[in-house]
């Protein structure tokens, strides 16, 4: 870890790198870190899945409701058909705003025109989930996790194509250039999909809980990208600050933060600390691969670490790389970063919807 961190801070025009406590291995650049440039940007710091990240929405009622023996599989099932994981089985229509925002090329409208629209509203897979929470009144709270999904992906191994082999390894682009704006402008539109993406996997949500008289509250919706980049101001200059895993925490600023899917997550406030480039962790952050974590961990092992929170039994075995064994300790990530934000409120989760 600290040899790829040292490797990053040397490369072409990177003035800053900032490890959050949940920073893990990844390909060209670790997940959990923030890095600052002039006049660069560094798709691989941003990562293929542009503005993955977090919604959340409180909801009336309370953790009683899930007490009742079969509130917990008739909600898994209700969600298994109103959400779907890959893609709908006939396209949907994209908002105006994404429909008619020109994107950089051809091949990247054409791919619009089908992925966009077959995809938007879907979960994925991975560690990408739905949960039900419970606050520490047991007021609940829904909260998602998806991004751009196959738009983000096609955005960056496009602009990839462009981009020049820099000093370190990197590929980048110069923010100054056609190509760097084109990158630019395409990853905002990629931004806003996925964050129209986890809305209407809220409201479609929201719907099937709806019947168990559970009702959002749209006032408190928060969301928050943790794959960007984004001109900001740090101390007296403006820089490129790419965030790869770790959300914006500038001061005040709302943010959510998950752990696994059998642990604690938190709504924070940022707390504006520069050297961390005014970010925090995004998660609780993997402690194994996943493939160490499908041989070290088994069925009943998830299963144990899973007791007393719903979630589909039948997808066990493929689940097992996200067991809460799999991922850090969330409780000391956010020791670690008490000087980066503050807890706001603690959910544990009632029950977790995932793909597989």
């Amino acid at each position: 870890m600290a040899t790829a961190l040292e490797r990053l801070s040397r490369a072409e025009d990177v003035v800053h790198v900032a490890a959050m406590p949940d920073v893990h291995l990844a390909n060209d650049v670790c997940i959990g870190t923030a890095i600052a440039t002039s006049r660069t940007i560094y798709p691989a710091a941003v990562g293929g899945d542009i503005g993955c990240g977090m919604a959340a929405v409180g909801l009336s009622g309370s953790a009683q409701v899930f007490r009742d023996a079969d509130a917990g599989p008739k909600t898994l099932r209700a969600l298994h058909n109103a959400v779907p994981i890959v893609q709908h089985l006939s396209r949907v229509d994209l908002p105006e705003e994404l429909e008619c925002r020109a994107l950089s090329d051809p091949a990247l409208e054409r791919k619009r025109a089908r992925t966009a629209r077959e995809q938007l509203g879907t979960l994925g897979r991975g560690n990408h989930f739905l949960e039900v929470q419970a606050d520490e009144e047991d007021g609940l709270w829904l909260m998602v996790h998806s991004g751009s999904r196959g738009m983000g992906q096609a955005i960056r191994d496009h602009h990839l194509k462009a981009a020049e082999r820099r000093r370190g390894g990197l590929l980048g682009l110069d923010a100054e250039t056609e190509a760097g704006r084109n990158y630019l402008s395409d990853l905002s539109w990629a931004l806003d999909y996925a964050a129209e993406n986890r809305r209407r996997i809220v409201v479609a949500a929201g719907e099937v809980l709806a019947e168990l008289g559970l009702e959002a509250d749209d006032a408190s919706f928060v969301s928050c990208h943790h794959n960007h980049v984004r001109h900001e101001q740090i101390a007296d200059e403006k820089l490129w600050v790419h965030r790869k895993g770790a959300i914006s925490a500038h001061d005040g600023e709302a943010g959510l933060i998950p752990g696994s899917m059998g642990t604690e997550s938190f709504h924070v406030r940022g707390r504006g600390c520069r050297a961390a480039l005014n970010s925090c962790s995004h998660g609780a952050g993997r402690s194994m691969s996943r493939s160490a974590a499908q041989h070290r961990i088994s069925v009943d092992t998830l299963r144990g670490e899973m007791t007393g929170i719903w979630f589909d039994q039948r997808l066990a075995s493929r689940l097992r790389d996200e067991a809460p064994s799999a991922y850090k300790d969330i409780g000391k990530v956010m020791r670690a970063q008490r000087e980066l934000t503050r807890i706001v409120r603690r959910l544990r989760p009632l029950l977790v919807f995932k793909g597989g």
